[in-house]
């Protein structure tokens, strides 16, 4: 196996955004390589608590050994964040001091080439599964999913302005032959849009992305799960998120802001029938990014956006 390496993305901002404190109880929802728990458990000794999850089976074994010196003081799960509810029940934990949530697609998983994450990568395997168990790949959505189907994938996911014809030509070139490596769905994309509209980034981008979150599910329950994880914070326990597209940095200022609201009764109403309570403050107004001394060593980290709120 090849060594698992990622570069954390704003680490201090987010272990500043959380609080940590000794005897606290963490949960980090997205391990990966086991940076930012790592720092979790430092800033949190002696006795501090991480509860952790990935779907990755390399990020587990990576970050079970950068942890090894807190060992008793933490516990990684394979599952998915959005199962914390059970995650939680098998660790005795009820009520959480702080929740990190790191959105990103790890260096080590773009890099290594059989996972098929990165378009850069030509000759690697429409593959994109965060979990290897899983039976959806990108090759299965761009053989067998219908033109409709990869057009709104495309359009919803990637916010692709060509989704249409990307979709069309796809499916034209499958009718041949099988649609196999990343290579071959650069080429269709690239085929697809006119030259003119990619002199702004790689063109594959918005489309790898899109097919991505389809296979992993990505933004699936994702505005109840952090809505959820909010709720299971004690009085002043914080929870820091890092979003790398709009998407998903959308849901989560949704949710903040929903979970902040005092009252959504309508203005027309003389008094509130809702009962709804403000339930945290949001300490980011605006999210935070990445300086550009971290963008200068990171590249991956131009895109990523960091909330925080706090449990009242």
């Amino acid at each position: 196996m090849a060594i698992f390496s990622h570069i954390p993305v704003m680490l201090e901002e987010c272990m500043e955004g959380l609080d940590v404190h000794d005897g606290g109880i963490y949960f980090d929802g997205t391990i990966g390589g086991g940076n930012h728990s790592y720092e979790i458990l430092k800033r949190s000794s002696p006795s501090g608590r991480l509860i952790a999850t990935d779907l990755d089976d390399e990020a587990i074994a990576a970050a079970t050994q950068k942890l090894s010196p807190f060992k008793g003081r933490f516990e990684i799960y394979k599952s998915n964040y959005k199962n914390y509810g059970q995650v939680f029940e098998q660790a005795g934990v009820d009520l959480l001091d702080g929740v990190l949530l790191d959105f990103g697609v790890s260096s080590h998983q773009l890099d290594t080439e059989d996972r098929g994450f990165a378009y850069m990568k030509k000759d690697a395997p429409l593959d994109m599964r965060m979990d290897r168990s899983n039976p959806l790949t990108a090759e299965i959505i761009l053989n067998t999913y219908p033109q409709q189907e990869i057009a709104r994938i495309l359009k919803v996911y990637g916010e692709e302005r060509f989704s249409s014809q990307i979709a069309a030509n796809v499916v034209e070139r499958r009718s041949k032959n099988p649609i196999k490596t990343c290579g071959e769905f650069v080429e269709i994309i690239e085929s697809s849009i006119p030259k003119k509209y990619q002199q702004n980034g790689p063109a594959a981008r918005k489309s790898f992305q899109a097919v991505r979150i389809a296979v992993n599910g990505e933004l699936d329950g994702l505005y109840e799960c952090v809505t959820g994880l909010t709720r299971r914070l004690k009085s002043g326990g914080r929870i820091a998120i890092l979003t790398f597209h709009s998407l998903e940095d959308r849901i989560v200022k949704q949710a903040f802001n929903q979970l902040e609201a005092d009252c959504v009764c309508p203005k027309t109403l003389p008094v509130c029938v809702c009962g709804k309570k403000k339930e945290i403050e949001i300490l980011t107004k605006k999210p935070v990014t990445s300086t550009l001394k971290e963008m200068a060593i990171n590249s991956r980290s131009k895109s990523a956006k960091l909330r925080i709120a706090q449990k009242i």
